[in-house]
C-alpha cells in the first residue's frame, strides 16, 4: 500500500508557462545549436531550409495528435500508455523504452556538445572532465523538486528565447551590411544561400538529414510527458502546444536562414557551433564569447529537460508493472530518485564519446536519439488514429471530445508517413546509419523482453503452487 501511495505522489504543480518553456527548453538545445552545422554542410543552405520546413510540418502534425490524446488522457509518461491501449501492450512497452533511449542518449550528446563549448575557452582541458562536471550539475537540479525544476527550466528557456531573437536580429543586420563583418569583407547578402547551387548534392541529402532535423525538433512532445503533473490539462495543454509550435517555426526557420546566409557550406560542421562561427565573423566585441556562454546554458537546459523526461518514463513503466516497483518510488518532494539515477547513465556515454572521437560519436549519438524520437512520434500518430477510430465506433461524435485534432484522419496518416520516410533516410547516410544498426535491434529486444517477462509471470503462480 505504501508503495502505491509513493508511486502516485507526483504533484500537479506545472502551469502553461512551465509547459511552454519546458518544451522550448527541450527543443532549443544541441540539435539546433550544433546539428544545424552538420545539416548545412550536407545539404547546402536551400536544402537545410527545406529540411527544416518539412521538420516543422512533421512536428505540427505530431503535436496535433498529441494534443487530442493528452487532453483526453492526461497522464505522466503518456506516450507508452496511449500505445499500450491502442496499439498493444508490447508496443507500449517498446515505445516507453525508445523514449527513454531518446533522452538518455541525448544526455550524452548534450554533455559532449557542452564540452565543445568549454573548449572554446579552455582548449587544453579534456572534454570528458567537463562532461563529468555537467553530469553532476544537471542531476542536482532534477533531484530537488518538480516545482524547482520547472521554475529553473522556465528561466533557462527565457534566456534561450531572448538569445535566439537577438541572433536573428543581429544576424540579419550583418547579412545586409548594417553591422560590419570583422574581417572587413563586404556583407554577403543572400549570396551564400545559393553559392553552392540550390541543391549541390541533389535531393537525397535532404532525406538523409530528416532524422537530424527531427532530432533538433525533439522535445516538443515533453508537453505530453508532463501532462500528469499539470494543473487543468484540458486548458493548459492545447495552449502550450499552440504557443510552442508558433515559436518553434519562427525561431528555427529564422535561425537557419541567418546561419545559411552567413556560413558557407564548406565551413559548417559540428566541432564548433555555427552560432559561434557567425559571431566570430561579426564585428561586435565579445559577441562570440557571449553566445558561446548562452549556447552552453541552452544545451545544459535541454539536458535538464531530457533527464526529467527519461526519469518520468521509467517511473511510468514501473507504475504499469513492467519494471520493479523500486522505480516508481518518489521521495518526500515528489521526485522519482531511483528512476533519475538510472537515466543519468546516458551521461556516461558522453564520457566515452569525448575520449574516443567526439565529432564522430556526437553525430552517431544524435542519430540514435533522433531515430528513437521519430519512432515515438510514429506511435503518437498511430495511437491517435486508433483512439479517434474507436471513439467514433463506440457511437460518440468527434464533437464530444474536449479538444480534437483537425482534418482527421489525414493529420495522423501524413504524420506517420513522413516519420517513416525520415527513418528510411538514415540508411543512405553512412555517418548516421549506426542509428538503424542500434535502433532496430533495440526495438526487437524490447518486444522480446516484454513477451519473455509475460511468459515468466504466467509461469510464476504455477511454480508457487508446486
Amino acid at each position: 500500500m505504501q508503495l502505491q501511495q509513493e508511486s502516485e505522489a507526483l504533484k500537479r504543480t506545472m502551469q502553461p508557462r512551465h509547459l511552454i518553456m519546458l518544451s522550448l527548453g527541450g527543443v532549443i538545445g544541441t540539435g539546433l545549436f550544433f546539428n544545424t552545422g552538420y545539416i548545412i554542410s550536407t545539404t547546402g543552405a536551400p536544402g537545410t531550409l527545406l529540411a527544416y520546413a518539412i521538420g516543422a510540418l512533421v512536428v505540427w502534425l505530431v503535436m496535433q495528435c498529441l494534443a487530442e490524446l493528452s487532453v483526453a488522457m492526461p497522464e505522466t509518461g503518456a506516450f507508452h500508455v496511449y500505445a499500450s491501449r491502442y496499439l498493444g501492450p508490447a508496443t507500449g512497452y517498446t515505445v516507453a523504452w525508445l523514449y527513454w533511449l531518446t533522452w538518455t542518449v541525448a544526455l550524452g550528446s548534450s554533455f559532449t556538445a557542452a564540452g565543445f563549448c568549454m573548449q572554446y575557452w579552455f582548449p587544453q582541458v579534456p572534454i570528458w572532465i567537463w562532461c563529468l562536471i555537467f553530469c553532476l550539475v544537471i542531476f542536482s537540479l532534477n533531484v530537488v523538486s518538480t516545482r524547482f525544476f520547472a521554475e529553473g527550466e522556465f528561466w533557462f528557456s527565457i534566456i534561450k528565447v531572448i538569445t535566439i531573437l537577438a541572433f536573428i536580429i543581429l544576424g540579419s543586420l550583418a547579412i545586409f551590411g548594417v553591422i560590419p563583418l570583422k574581417d572587413g569583407s563586404p556583407a554577403p547578402g543572400l549570396a551564400h544561400i545559393t553559392s553552392a547551387g540550390w541543391l549541390p548534392h541533389g535531393g537525397l541529402p535532404i532525406l538523409m538529414t530528416l532524422v537530424a532535423v527531427n532530432f533538433a525538433f525533439s522535445g516538443t512532445e515533453l508537453i505530453g510527458i508532463a501532462a500528469g503533473e499539470t494543473k487543468e490539462p484540458e486548458k493548459a495543454i492545447p495552449l502550450a502546444i499552440r504557443a510552442t509550435i508558433a515559436r518553434l517555426i519562427i525561431f528555427f526557420i529564422g535561425t537557419v536562414f541567418v546561419l545559411a546566409a552567413l556560413i558557407p557550406m564548406e565551413q559548417a560542421g559540428v566541432e564548433k557551433s555555427p552560432f559561434v562561427l557567425v559571431f566570430e565573423k561579426v564585428g561586435i566585441p565579445y559577441a562570440a564569447d557571449i553566445f558561446n556562454f548562452v549556447i552552453l546554458t541552452a544545451i545544459l537546459s535541454a539536458a535538464n529537460s531530457g533527464l526529467f523526461a527519461s526519469g518520468r518514463m521509467l517511473w511510468s513503466l514501473s507504475k504499469e508493472n513492467t519494471l520493479p516497483s523500486y522505480f516508481s518510488r518518489v521521495n518526500k518532494r515528489g521526485v522519482p530518485l531511483a528512476a533519475l539515477s538510472v537515466s543519468m547513465l546516458g551521461g556516461l556515454l558522453a564520457l566515452c564519446s569525448s575520449i574516443i572521437a567526439p565529432e564522430t560519436v556526437f553525430v552517431a549519438l544524435s542519430a540514435i536519439s533522433g531515430f528513437a524520437v521519430v519512432a515515438v512520434w510514429l506511435s503518437i500518430c498511430a495511437s491517435h488514429f486508433m483512439f479517434r477510430r474507436r471513439h467514433l465506433q463506440s457511437g460518440l461524435s468527434a464533437d464530444s471530445l474536449i479538444h480534437r485534432a483537425p482534418w482527421y484522419p489525414w493529420v495522423p496518416i501524413l504524420g506517420f508517413v513522413l516519420c517513416l520516410i525520415a527513418c528510411v533516410g538514415l540508411a543512405f547516410d553512412p555517418s548516421q546509419r549506426i542509428a538503424l544498426y542500434c535502433g532496430l535491434p533495440f526495438v526487437a529486444l524490447c518486444y522480446g523482453a516484454f513477451y519473455l517477462t509475460k511468459i515468466l509471470k504466467q509461469q510464476e503462480p504455477e511454480h508457487v503452487a508446486e
